[in-house]
């Protein structure tokens, strides 16, 4: 006997955080020319590195607002889940994005070195000013999605910028008392080790969450206690949790009941507590008796 239960755990509040997604790429896009316009003008590889950096941004957050709008679909005959493990998806593609634009950075800095140029500290400091505000107003808008994965990527990622501008904008005080123009490709190189400190951890997470390693926020342990110990359970086997996207976790497991008993409204109050407690929205279970021929799932080593 089995059970399944499909609950949709996409937010009340994905129209929000869509329309968050909206403004972060309107307002990086039209950032971005004017970093770059101004970079040239004033000289500064530091801008035009962190212009670079906002692009990869600005693409990330496309990514994210796609598999946003594609989770929402509902499941068909080919995508029994949906399109839910796009969101999966989007965070490596925006990673590595991300990685891209820091090469870049970097090979940019190390040329400057060899050939300092003079830089327009005063279009700098205005410029990346201008850059906290857009950034931060950007990562504000997507603050209230942090627990996505898919949307934590991209909040990360404009908050780092926010960041880094102001770390362009003490590039630029420098500069302007110190004459030292070498800090320009300093600060770039600095910029890319912030990027890549906040970037690897979310790569590190996406890379559990496609290879359905158990979510962080659940713990397998006292998923199992919990049901070794529902009344009439015996043992447990088969037992697996994984991601269906960067927001909602599946389980399957099977369950042997010797003396039976089971009915739907024993299996709706498990899958109810897995959902509140555990936070499992989609849980399928299998019940046994465990009589005669021994099911072939059972051994640990089986998959």
């Amino acid at each position: 006997m089995s059970a399944s239960h499909n609950h949709n755990s996409v937010s009340a509040d994905s129209a929000s955080i869509g329309k968050a997604f909206a403004w972060g790429v309107s307002l990086n896009t039209v950032f971005i020319i004017v970093e770059i316009s101004f970079g040239l003008l004033a000289g500064s590889v530091a801008l035009i590195a962190d212009a670079a950096h906002n692009f990869s941004d600005v693409l990330g957050l496309l990514l994210s607002w796609g598999a946003l709008a594609l989770a929402r679909r509902i499941p068909n005959g080919k995508y029994t889940y949906g399109y839910r493990s796009a969101t999966i998806l989007s965070v490596l593609a925006s990673t590595a994005f991300l990685f891209v634009a820091v090469g870049g950075i970097v090979w940019s800095a190390f040329g400057r070195f060899a050939e300092p140029a003079p830089v327009e500290s005063g279009i700098v400091m205005i410029v990346a000013a201008v850059g906290i505000l857009i950034n931060g107003l950007s990562a504000w808008l997507l603050s209230r999605g942090n627990k996505d994965l898919n949307v934590k990527s991209a909040f990360m990622h404009l908050a780092a910028d926010a960041a880094v501008s102001a770390g362009v904008v003490v590039a630029g005080i420098a500069i302007y008392f110190t004459g030292w123009n070498v800090l320009d490709p300093i600060v770039s190189i600095l910029i890319s080790v912030v990027v890549l400190w906040g970037g690897w951890g979310v790569l590190r997470d996406a890379v559990k969450l496609a290879l359905n390693a158990v979510p962080d926020s659940v713990q397998l342990p006292e998923v199992r206690t919990y049901l070794e110990t529902l009344p009439g359970v015996s043992r447990i086997h088969d037992v697996h949790v994984w991601p269906i996207s960067t927001t909602e976790i599946a389980l399957t497991a099977h369950l042997v009941l010797p003396q039976g008993g089971c009915n739907d409204r024993f299996l709706h109050e498990v899958c109810h507590t897995l959902r509140e407690r555990f936070g499992i929205a989609h849980a399928t279970l299998q019940t046994e008796q465990g009589e005669g021929e021994e099911c072939d799932l059972a051994p640990e080593e089986v998959v």
